[in-house]
């Protein structure tokens, strides 16, 4: 049985950081630039000057970074990604004048990301990506990418799928790529995500008895849908209070698949051809153990879950709208305002 759910705990600040996700997504296009001093940098690793890209940042700031990982490593750049904690604490060796480092942090002044700064002004050259112009980060950095995706109250939504925009633009003028074949595909985000939203109410309704009962979440993915399936955990913990956990499609079956049961809820992205059978094939041994899975892609069967049809370097921002609909239907099942800190705060300070 569904318990009764007050629709205040829904149609908060949350949704509506949420629904303004698609005007997000087109200031994030509009004003992506091939600066001067991304030009510089390109051309140093096209030269090799480089002996390693290393890309940091802490939670969603974190996870938006895979699809950039995967993309330098196939062009050939040594690249890790680290988080910004374990970076300053424990591997400050890599900071040095031979890696180019990629920061990320919504303020721009989290308290990871100010030691940081400490340790690499004027000596590592950084380009940090923030959503604050007048941010430490901003203005320590030897090139500024803005997501420009306004002002966010509540958990990671505009300011995630952004930051997914500006980094495959960043990635772009890295790799020397087509930049106005890859704006051109950008600019499909933001109408593909409206589309989307515009059926939030029916979205959430159709998840409501879907997730009546459901005690625990697994978000999956590989490939570039990693980015998506890491920091789908982390909103469902954080905006919902329901314990959930992102991994790789693979990993699920070392050890997490023994937990599968009636109250176990199984999110499984399609992703790109390279990895759709075998995450299709996960599902079903989910479905068949007695869990509960759903693929989320294209072509899945359920409205929900089917995603718009968009060039690939898109699809990880399509992948977190399904995602966000369940945080509004667990946290209404949760009695809990969708998006709400409890503990915490916007901006974390201490380390």
């Amino acid at each position: 049985m569904i318990p009764p759910v007050n629709s205040k705990l829904i149609e908060g600040p949350y949704l509506a950081d949420l629904l303004d996700q698609p005007q997000a997504l087109q200031r994030a296009v509009d004003g992506l630039e091939n600066s001067a001093a991304l030009q510089k940098f390109a051309r140093s690793l096209s030269r090799g000057d480089y002996k390693r890209a290393v890309l940091t940042g802490m939670g969603s700031s974190f996870q938006v970074f895979y699809p950039l990982y995967l993309a330098l490593c196939e062009f050939g750049i040594p690249s890790q990604m680290v988080e910004t904690s374990e970076l300053v604490l424990y591997m400050r060796r890599l900071l040095d004048e031979h890696t180019l480092l990629v920061a990320v942090s919504q303020s721009g002044r989290s308290a990871e990301t100010i030691r940081l700064l400490g340790l690499t002004a004027g000596r590592v050259p950084t380009i940090g990506v923030t959503n604050t112009p007048d941010s430490p980060l901003a203005a320590q950095s030897d090139a500024v990418v803005l997501m420009r995706a306004g002002q966010e109250t509540t958990v990671s939504c505009k300011t995630y799928v952004a930051t997914l925009v500006v980094l495959e633009w960043l990635s772009a003028v890295l790799r020397g790529a087509d930049l106005a074949k890859t704006r051109e595909q950008l600019q499909q985000a933001a109408p593909a995500a409206k589309a989307y939203l515009a059926n939030w109410r029916s979205h959430v309704e159709n998840l409501l008895p879907r997730l009546a009962g459901i005690k625990h979440v697994f978000v999956t993915g590989r490939g570039a849908s990693l980015a998506a399936a890491e920091n789908g955990g982390l909103i469902l913990k954080e905006s919902t209070h329901t314990p959930a956990e992102g991994m790789s499609a693979a990993a699920f079956r070392h050890g997490p698949f023994e937990l599968l049961a009636p109250h176990v809820f199984v999110v499984v992205f399609e992703g790109d051809e390279a990895g759709a059978k075998l995450n299709r094939r996960l599902a079903d041994d989910i479905a068949a153990a007695g869990g509960k899975s759903v693929v989320v892609g294209e072509d899945a069967a359920d409205e929900v879950f089917r995603l718009p049809r968009v060039p690939a370097l898109v699809r990880p921002v399509m992948e977190m709208l399904p995602v966000q609909m369940m945080s509004l239907a667990l946290a209404a099942i949760n009695g809990h305002e969708a998006g709400r800190f409890s503990h915490s705060a916007k901006i974390t300070t201490v380390e």
